[in-house]
């Protein structure tokens, strides 16, 4: 493409995290993040590769989790949008089963915030949404 010509990509829709079981995976994303299984279907030879996609309830974008490809798990970053950062922060906390940050923090030019980590050791931002 030059550069006078305009992109044909319209949005970004799949994100992908390397987890170790999908299973296990899948269970933390809907049973301690509160996201949907959007999709859970097998592919390749004899069906022995799997596709599986988790979203928060709502949301045109995804998440897929997937088995490593050429490397180990973890070290995935992704940002999700809250209407109460405290009050999702205070609700992990209460869990106490979830590797999070202590506290919510807010730096100048940025909105309020705080991570977590999966078990496989990705990051998800939780992020204060904006206003308007």
């Amino acid at each position: 493409m030059t550069q006078t010509q305009s992109t044909t990509l319209t949005q970004l829709a799949v994100t992908m995290f390397a987890v170790t079981d999908q299973d296990a995976a899948r269970d933390f994303y809907t049973g301690v993040l509160g996201f949907e299984v959007r999709g859970d279907e097998r592919f390749g030879a004899d069906g022995t590769d799997r596709w599986l996609e988790v979203a928060p309830p709502g949301s045109s974008a995804r998440l897929a989790l997937n088995p490593p490809m050429g490397g180990s798990p973890g070290g995935g970053v992704v940002g999700v949008e809250s209407t109460d950062v405290l009050a999702e922060h205070a609700r992990l906390t209460v869990r106490g089963d979830v590797d999070l940050d202590p506290a919510p923090t807010r730096v100048p030019g940025a909105p309020l915030l705080f991570a977590l980590r999966d078990p496989d050791g990705n990051t998800i931002w939780v992020v204060e949404e904006p206003a308007g």
